[in-house]
């Protein structure tokens, strides 16, 4: 897509959809690209109950040794 400075000002909703599709967006300013816009990447797509830390109190562990146990042994030499 191609979009200039006013339409950045004025459809910027338009922008977005188009970064939302993954389409790169060139901003164009007096006819001349001044720059490119590229969409981010997408989310890795992993739920919230494969965290580590998801319902970590079904176990009734405490909150340390939680902590401890995800943190490792680089704060245990601190």
């Amino acid at each position: 897509m191609q979009a200039t400075v006013v339409d950045l000002r004025y459809r910027m909703n338009d922008v977005l959809k188009a970064l939302d599709r993954n389409e790169d967006v060139d901003i164009l300013y007096r006819g001349k690209t001044k720059g490119v816009l590229v969409a981010s990447a997408k989310r890795s797509g992993k739920k919230v109950s494969e965290h580590p830390f998801f319902n970590m109190r079904a176990s009734r562990q405490s909150v340390e040794s939680a902590m401890e146990t995800l943190r490792g042994g680089r704060y245990r030499d601190l």
